[in-house]
């Protein structure tokens, strides 16, 4: 049977003040981060009788177009109150404003507002036994022994740090995680785009331009929206994500959505909320310390390059990660915890590796964003798009489908096919 989440009191900490000796409290595992992967994590933890403490630090929403895949509803028993729309089509649209139209045959994508979906799932990890406290990471006390002692800042609170002790520690904090530059200090960091957006309402000034409707996504591969990413207008019901992203340090990101704003109706719209983050591109070479510590999520770098996506990877990779934490936690052997990683990248890392060519090769230039938009008209093109996507496996199509997308690519990039 399903939870129904309800709102729950944080853990009450106020008790340990900053003359409280080290490892005060203990906990089997300590989850760093609430977002949808480390709450998926703590959850799944707490379920299985761990005492689990998920430490959120609050305030804080991740920019983020908001698709979910059927299978991601599906797997982890999403209910229907948090689809705010069901996305029955993209439009791609091109350097030259040439649109191209890629309609789902017998299914949707839905979509989430970030900021209700995560603080739903936090309170799921709560219900499940999961104990959620308010703070920030600030570092790890000890580096010898069995357990790990973690350094918290209390939220509001400027000199009263709070200090819990776990077998197990799981970095959930974000593309920049202060955990893995802990934990994993030699590890090189992973690639990033900034991604920037702004939530609308979905009604207001038209601007002389025909609206978004419900059930359309509207992708820009325009330089002037990002010169290495794209910007994205992805309609939430009541809302709408206007946004986009990119690696060059210095770009106009907040012109740049402006411009989308003018360019799909919605210069008028109230603004809600802005936000900002750095979205990681590409899967960290480990995971874990070798020890007691183990990342998920955009700690880990499991965002899809080329698409950005990221909430079914993380909530994929949160529940990997739980498995591995609860092996270890059993048995106290660190080498379970390699097993996370082992397992995404063998479901997913052939995906990942395809999206990153496609982005190294087909987002460098309006000249090659252009022809990337006229290979989306193919058919075949646009049932195995969308085939991956649904159920995040490669479709298994003929061999002649894939020769055929194959000669279109080469076409298309030596120019051989017009645009």
């Amino acid at each position: 049977m399903t939870e129904s989440p309800r709102k729950l009191a944080y853990l009450d900490t106020s008790r340990y003040g900053t003359d409280r000796k080290a490892g005060g409290t203990v906990y089997d595992a300590i989850v760093v981060g609430g977002g949808p992967s480390g709450s998926t994590a703590a959850r799944a933890l707490a379920r299985a009788g761990y005492r689990t403490a998920l430490v959120e630090r609050g305030g804080r929403i991740k920019p983020c177009g908001g698709a979910i895949p059927p299978r991601a509803i599906e797997d982890f028993a999403i209910p229907h109150s948090q689809i705010k729309a069901r996305i029955h089509s993209a439009r791609m649209i091109a350097p030259s404003g040439k649109t191209v139209d890629m309609p789902i045959d017998n299914g949707y994508v839905g979509m989430v507002d970030r900021e209700e979906f995560d603080e739903w799932l936090r309170e799921r990890a709560a219900l499940s036994g999961a104990e959620r406290i308010a703070a920030t990471f600030e570092g790890f006390e000890d580096a010898t022994g069995a357990m790990r002692t973690v350094v918290l800042r209390r939220k509001g609170e400027d000199t009263e740090r709070l200090r819990l002790s776990a077998r197990l520690v799981i970095g959930a904090d974000g593309a920049k995680s202060l955990v893995a530059r802990l934990a994993l200090p030699k590890q090189k960091p992973t690639p990033c785009v900034f991604a920037y957006h702004e939530i609308v309402e979905s009604t207001g000034g038209e601007n002389g331009i025909e609206r978004n409707p419900d059930n359309r996504c509207d992708v820009y591969y325009q330089g002037r929206i990002s010169p290495d990413f794209y910007g994205w207008v992805f309609p939430h019901g009541e809302t709408t994500s206007i946004g986009t992203g990119t690696a060059r340090k210095g770009y106009g990101l907040r012109k740049a959505v402006s411009d989308l704003r003018d360019a799909s109706g919605y210069a008028d719209a109230r603004t809600i909320r802005r936000e900002g983050a750095p979205i990681p591109l590409k899967p960290l070479k480990r995971w874990d310390d070798g020890r007691n510590v183990l990342l998920t999520g955009d700690a880990a770098g499991v965002v899809a390059p080329a698409s950005g996506e990221g909430i079914y990877y993380a909530l994929e990779c949160g529940r990997m990660v739980a498995d591995a934490g609860e092996k270890f936690l059993k048995t106290g052997n660190p080498k379970c915890l390699s097993a996370a990683r082992r397992e995404f990248l063998g479901d997913h890392g052939t995906v990942f590796a395809i999206l990153g060519l496609l982005q190294g090769v087909w987002y460098r230039s309006d000249w090659l964003r252009e022809r990337f938009v006229a290979i989306c008209k193919d058919a075949d093109v646009q049932r195995m798009t969308w085939e991956s996507y649904m159920h995040k496996k490669l479709t298994r199509e003929s061999p002649l489908a894939h020769g055929r997308i194959l000669m279109q690519n080469i076409g298309h990039y030596f120019g051989w096919r017009t645009a």
